[in-house]
């Protein structure tokens, strides 16, 4: 079938109850492919992008800006043309099947409202309770199929220094991740910002580092066709025997079981 580039493209999609929302954060992509594709069977798909690049849902084709919203509902298949390094906020949720529905764009400019949806999202991604963070990326979606939207985004209510360092965390997660330098970023002392993760989540800083990297390679592996390569270079752990021997330790099975759904 042809591709049509740029053409109208909307799905109806369930927003009468909250997502459960599987992962949520920074992702950043072309770091070792300029060119991928994804397919959540079971999840909703929603971006913000900081990039300009090329995304193809099913058979539309669309030019992809900064400050661009996405919308993919499951079992739709996402193709990527990246210019290099390409950021981005992103939301993978599960919506119940049944309900009204609303028309959401595949993609739409946000225009002014990026800057504020995109910190709604960037506040779940630093969320505890997990009612918080269904609450914030169901804003984004309603944002979506009824902008405007006048209401502010929300402050979690963390540490100034905590939630730095989480969003630097996300932000740089393909990257090499040091206590200090985070801390640094955090505006606090190693052992500040220590006891703050352990007040905060119950463990150090460098454990909930691999904690996040675990689990973004666990959802990656599981939900998506990301290349093992691109996911390994996603998390930060870009030799694959290296990434073999984290996945081994940290989710208990190499990434091709993982990937299979051996484990």
């Amino acid at each position: 079938m042809p591709v049509q580039e740029a053409a109208l493209q909307s799905f109806a999609v369930p927003l009468q109850h909250p997502p459960v929302v599987v992962d949520v954060g920074h992702a950043v992509h072309g770091l070792s492919d300029r060119e991928e594709r994804f397919l959540l069977p079971e999840l909703y798909s929603l971006h913000i992008y900081d990039w300009a690049g090329e995304l193809k849902i099913g058979d539309r084709l669309h030019r992809i800006r900064p400050g661009d919203l996405a919308l993919v509902p499951p079992g739709t298949l996402e193709a990527y043309r990246y210019n290099g390094p390409s950021q981005h906020v992103f939301a993978h949720v599960r919506l119940p099947a049944a309900g009204p529905r609303r028309e959401i764009p595949s993609v739409q400019s946000l225009g002014p409202d990026a800057p504020r949806l995109r910190a709604r999202l960037v506040a779940a991604s630093t969320a505890v309770d997990p009612g918080h963070r269904a609450a914030e990326v169901w804003s984004v979606l309603w944002a979506a199929a009824t902008r405007p939207s006048a209401t502010d985004a929300s402050t979690e209510r963390q540490h100034p220094a905590v939630l730095a360092a989480v969003d630097h965390i996300d932000r740089h997660l393909h990257a090499t991740l040091r206590v200090d330098e985070v801390a640094r970023v955090a505006l606090a002392s190693t052992s500040h910002l220590n006891r703050l993760f352990v007040g905060a989540f119950g463990i150090s800083v460098s454990r909930y580092v691999r904690r996040k990297r675990a689990d973004r390679a666990r959802h990656l592996l599981r939900d998506t066709l990301q290349p093992i390569s691109s996911v390994a270079a996603t998390v930060g752990i870009p030799d694959l025997q290296a990434f073999n021997k984290f996945c081994r330790s940290q989710l208990g099975a190499p990434p091709r079981a993982l990937r299979s759904g051996e484990r």
